[in-house]
């Protein structure tokens, strides 16, 4: 009698924040391994090393942490075909894999919906506050004991009664829009599709028809939509333009949503009175503009990475495997090519 072998898991780099209980009711379903490639170079030497000497790999794991290894193309990952049938990330962002080239390989992707996206929102009002409250000038007034003086620190802004836009209304927006209630924000967003009303009744927030009448009411505009070919330079210099003067923007999305460019020139004419900003074109070395403007709040994409953010995302990977061995549909698939197990 042929008994059917479990599928082969294999995750690049070690989980440190799935769980070792987890790890091991896992291993009672599946053949799981870690490949031990630190860099893009050590996965290309080691990958095919590895289907060489223990088989073909069923399922392949991207976890956090992924700059080394970009992009995630057919160079890098050519050696997972023609075995492979699920890539999971633990990233929300997909810009970096080649979803197309996964898809014509008949490579189901997948990314994680949930896990990153109340981190990522609580980001989000930091950011808010921060720019609302003047915060880079108010900390370099007190490490450089000027205390209060310049930059017009007295009075900052409050948040209660501002109108916040939110363009993107996927996970991440309806959690900045429930924490945005609680300092008694108004909530408009702006989305691909108008949430059912039992939706938009939940989380208080008015639907726009379009992005300029969105960016035309709020006082604070935060930008948690995916980048792709219709969000790239999202914001240019007409949605600036239709923008209220003095309005505030966060981004905690990617950078190229943003067309920078456009974006230090509403700055350096006041129609953008501040900015907070989490992501980057080019990212770890962004525009020397943004290092040295006092109209921005800064942070490294540090959005998701969280303890709890991590572990959620690890098992969200793990998860799509699970179900997609199951039941033969993956949890969160990017792409709609799918080979049933």
């Amino acid at each position: 009698m042929t008994i059917a072998r479990k599928p082969r898991v294999v995750s690049l780099g070690e989980p440190a924040f799935v769980g070792n209980e987890y790890l091991a009711q896992f291993q009672t379903e599946f053949d799981y391994s870690v490949l031990p490639a630190k860099n893009r170079e050590e996965t290309q030497t080691l990958l095919p090393k590895d289907i060489k000497e223990n088989g073909p790999i069923d399922a392949f794991i991207v976890r956090m942490g992924t700059p080394p290894y970009e992009p995630f193309d057919e160079d890098l990952l050519r050696a997972l075909v023609p075995g492979c049938k699920i890539i999971t990330s633990a990233s929300a962002g997909y810009n970096e894999f080649d979803v197309d080239w996964m898809a014509s390989q008949k490579i189901v992707f997948c990314n994680t919906v949930n896990a990153v996206a109340e981190a990522t929102a609580d980001m989000a009002i930091f950011l808010i506050l921060a720019v609302l409250r003047n915060t880079t000038n108010a900390e370099q007034s007190v490490r450089s004991g000027m205390w209060r003086k310049g930059a017009n620190l007295v009075p900052t802004c409050d948040p209660s009664g501002l109108t916040l836009g939110i363009v993107g209304m996927g996970a991440i927006g309806k959690y900045l829009a429930k924490k945005a209630a609680v300092f008694n924000m108004k909530i408009k967003y702006y989305n691909r599709r108008q949430l059912p009303a039992s939706e938009e009744t939940v989380y208080d927030a008015t639907y726009c028809e379009s992005l300029h009448d969105l960016l035309r009411e709020a006082d604070i505009v935060s930008l948690s939509c995916p980048l792709n070919a219709a969000t790239m330079n999202l914001i240019s210099k007409a949605e600036f333009s239709a923008m209220k003067n003095g309005a505030f923007l966060v981004n905690t999305a990617r950078g190229a949503v943003i067309d920078e460019e456009a974006l230090i020139a509403a700055l350096e004419s006041g129609k953008v009175q501040r900015a907070g900003l989490d992501v980057f074109v080019n990212e770890p070395s962004p525009n020397p503009y943004f290092l040295q403007s006092d109209k921005v709040v800064l942070q490294p994409h540090l959005g998701g990475l969280t303890e709890k953010a991590f572990q959620k995302a690890e098992r969200e990977c793990f998860e799509n495997i699970r179900a997609f061995f199951m039941s033969g549909k993956a949890n969160s698939p990017v792409n709609t090519k799918t080979t049933p197990p």
